[in-house]
């Protein structure tokens, strides 16, 4: 119980610190439009200024996240740097694509307010009489302006990931997601530029000392004019500063893109390919420097249907054996594809990178739930455990198998579906299996390792807290599914 509620008090509190962020950004930026340098530039655009600014501020802190937790390398050396020190903090990097989500709607919030206050500001403009004679019409602005084909280009990019981002299109049509994320170079490219062409403009320091609207705002006729103390106001706006925010996430990225083409140009030989029933791939397949841990996985590009796609899959084979291996399951179009040509020998490969799998020798039990597809992780386990046991590892193996048990167990078969293991039917009684493994293993720490759909890692997770006790403890991992 211990454990899991450190993960989750571990979790909350980061996004605590990232909200705070989030709320203090907006609330400095928001005041800092209300002070007397910007007074006449809310007269011309109205009082929707401020919360057209204070969002801006928050996308920059946002943009500078989202990259990171998409960059695969770094997040695989940070697992295995912090491992030793704090297994919690090790485990929160594995919630890298939730909080990637996070930031993400974070990010279109604040797209949509600075939006539609930038929006209220263009219909305040035209309807102002000073307005009216010096600018020209807000639908030009927006259009001819780089503030404003910046803006457009962004928030058409940012629909379009954002929409392809459901998880019915994802999962359905991974093409499309995969495709429409790349936009995420526009994004950031009309983002940096956005603010270059300085259009909100607040009043100069030295126009202040001469012109103090307090004092000057009731009497812009006579400004400039001979005994008057109130000068034309003079205007500049701020130097652009998004760049600073996302400079380093951005070389990270790319550092990161400049390592998965160097991988993806080593070469990989196909040494086996296996048509498993259930319309299953298997390619077995050796690289030149490849290591690999159980439960870890690699991205597959097959040159010959597509040089841009890429798809990950669950390193199905054991550390211990001269290959690596990955069972894919035929369900669209790029792995029908992939079936077809899979005899040509011809892929690249980007990996592996670590799961929370990875952790499961550290555990004196371990309790493997896989749902579907999501089996595949454990498969790499159990291989590995076998091998284990042929090297008699005293790491794993503590104490003997009874033969006779083992024989007994073999020589029985399913009498429905022949196989040497029972098969049990229907939903599992969660409450029944971990009160089971509560009493046959005391006083130990039992890691729950699941990689299914979310329905089942909400019940799973919940059993884990509840039967968590004094003498054991239930630690639960999720993979991403």
């Amino acid at each position: 119980f211990v454990a899991n509620l450190n993960l989750s008090v571990f979790g909350c509190i980061l996004q605590m610190v990232w909200l705070g962020i989030n709320a203090f950004l907006f609330v400095h930026f928001y005041m800092a439009f209300l002070v007397e340098r910007w007074y006449y530039t809310r007269v011309l655009l109205g009082v929707t200024l401020p919360w057209a600014r204070a969002p801006a501020a928050c996308l920059n802190f946002n943009c500078m996240l989202i990259l990171l937790p998409v960059c695969r390398n770094l997040l695989s050396f940070l697992r295995g740097t912090i491992q030793c020190c704090s297994r919690t903090a090790a485990r929160q990097l594995d919630r890298n694509l939730t909080f990637h989500k996070l930031v993400a709607y974070m990010i279109a919030f604040h797209t949509a307010v600075h939006i539609i206050a930038h929006l209220f500001n263009f219909e305040q403009s035209s309807q102002n009489v000073i307005c009216k004679l010096h600018l020209q019409n807000p639908t030009i602005v927006m259009f001819t302006t780089v503030a404003g084909l910046t803006g457009v280009a962004i928030t058409l990019a940012l629909i379009l990931i954002i929409t392809s981002s459901m998880e019915v299109i994802r999962r359905s049509y991974f093409e499309v997601f995969w495709y429409t994320h790349h936009l995420f170079i526009i994004f950031f490219i009309g983002l940096v530029f956005h603010g270059y062409a300085r259009i909100v403009r607040g009043q100069t320091v030295a126009s202040l000392d001469t012109n103090k609207p307090q004092n000057c705002s009731d009497m812009f006729e006579d400004w400039g004019k001979n005994g008057s103390n109130c000068a034309v106001p003079e205007f500049a706006g701020n130097p652009p500063g998004t760049w600073k925010w996302v400079l380093g996430p951005m070389i990270l990225y790319v550092c990161e893109r400049i390592v998965r083409i160097y991988r993806s140009h080593q070469k990989v030989v196909i040494t086996k390919v296996v048509m498993h029933p259930s319309k299953t791939l298997e390619l077995q397949m050796k690289r030149k420097g490849f290591s690999m841990e159980v439960g870890q996985y690699v991205f597959i590009q097959c040159p010959s249907v597509s040089r841009l796609e890429w798809h990950p899959f669950t390193l199905t084979s054991a550390p211990e054996e001269d290959y690596f291996s990955a069972h894919i399951r035929i369900v669209g179009d790029w792995t029908q594809a992939l079936y077809e040509r899979a005899f040509e020998k011809l892929v690249a490969i980007d990996g592996p990178f670590g799961t929370a799998s990875e952790d499961v020798f550290g555990y004196e039990v371990v309790m493997l739930v896989g749902a579907g597809i999501g089996v595949t992780p454990f498969a790499s386990i159990l291989k590995s455990v076998w091998y284990k046991r042929i090297q008699n590892n005293q790491d794993v193996f503590t104490k003997k198998v009874s033969e006779n048990f083992k024989q007994k167990k073999c020589a029985e078969n399913d009498p429905i579906t022949g196989l040497k293991q029972k098969t049990f039917y229907g939903k599992p009684n969660w409450d029944n299996e971990f009160t089971n493994i509560t009493s046959q293993h005391p006083r130990s720490k039992v890691g729950v390792f699941l990689c299914g759909p979310p329905q089942l890692a909400k019940s799973l997770e919940k059993q884990c807290m509840s039967h968590s006790a004094a003498d054991v403890k239930f630690i639960f991992n999720k993979e991403n599914f």
